[in-house]
């Protein structure tokens, strides 16, 4: 399970590799600029989007949502904090989960009260492991809640973790939000999660954020041509919403990428040159 992502374990030795191939290459050079020029480009579509608007028929009414509904009610016990624009996040990924048996692991116990809100949403089959620094937080154990004490960037902990628990259906990283933290987070638990898992780290805060720009070079990663590389038999799709990324492994592994083309009838528009395939 390991070897699929820590091929690309060296991704930040490869990045400055890159920098100072990057030197000596006047063509690659003249890439990373236009990259850079196309980063700039979003950036000021992004300002006139803002300053123009956009119209938009939104929904009357939001379809139905159980965990939101159980946070809104939460107005007592124990203390849940969190987004409030995550739990349609949640929903979308996680929907499919509810009712089966899962290992959801959660980073940032706080209070406690998301470890309830996990169980009533996933069922009675699941069981909770919940990751906090704070000793106080190993209260919250009990016969369906797994309670872990240790420092997130910390990959020793996360080895023997790895060692006392099953491969996790679920992880969220609501824990420290540095982009260190984070960072040694998924490459320590991301080979961990089993076929099919979700992996989501919350409050990936501001526009220069480098755990975005670590994420970002995941995409990379994923949209690599040729051979089918270990990353992308692993991986189905990287998601990015406000403050928020989320990992979604394949279910099973594909075979490799294809772009077959069916009919009969061809314009004749690449007679010339072939499209990019």
């Amino acid at each position: 399970m390991k070897r699929f992502f820590f091929k690309t374990k060296n991704h930040f030795q490869k990045t400055k590799n890159l920098a100072l191939s990057a030197i000596s290459s006047p063509k690659l050079f003249y890439k990373l600029l236009i990259n850079l020029s196309y980063r700039l480009k979003a950036t000021r579509f992004v300002l006139k989007y803002c300053d123009h608007g956009a119209s938009s028929t939104f929904a009357e009414r939001p379809p139905a949502n159980p965990l939101k509904d159980y946070f809104e009610n939460n107005t007592e016990g124990h203390g849940i904090w969190k987004w409030r624009h995550y739990f349609e996040v949640y929903q979308r990924h996680f929907s499919k989960f509810v009712n089966r048996g899962v290992n959801v692991l959660e980073i940032g116990i706080y209070s406690g009260g998301s470890l309830g809100m996990w169980r009533s949403y996933f069922g009675n089959q699941c069981h909770i492991y919940g990751v906090d620094i704070e000793n106080a937080c190993s209260t919250y154990e009990n016969e369906y809640t797994t309670v872990y004490i240790g420092d997130q960037s910390d990959r020793e902990f996360w080895k023997k973790l790895r060692e006392n628990t099953p491969p996790i259906d679920i992880l969220i990283d609501d824990g420290g939000h540095t982009p260190e933290q984070q960072r040694i987070t998924l490459e320590e638990m991301l080979p961990h999660l089993r076929c099919g898992g979700v992996y989501l780290c919350e409050d990936v805060h501001g526009g220069l954020n480098d755990f975005a720009a670590y994420a970002t070079s995941l995409v990379d990663e994923l949209n690599g041509t040729g051979e089918l590389n270990e990353f992308q038999k692993s991986i189905h799709s990287i998601h990015f919403y406000p403050f928020c990324v989320i990992i979604e492994k394949h279910t099973v592994e594909p075979d490799r990428f294809v772009a077959p083309k069916h009919g009969t009838k061809w314009q004749p528009f690449f007679s010339k040159k072939k499209p990019n395939k």
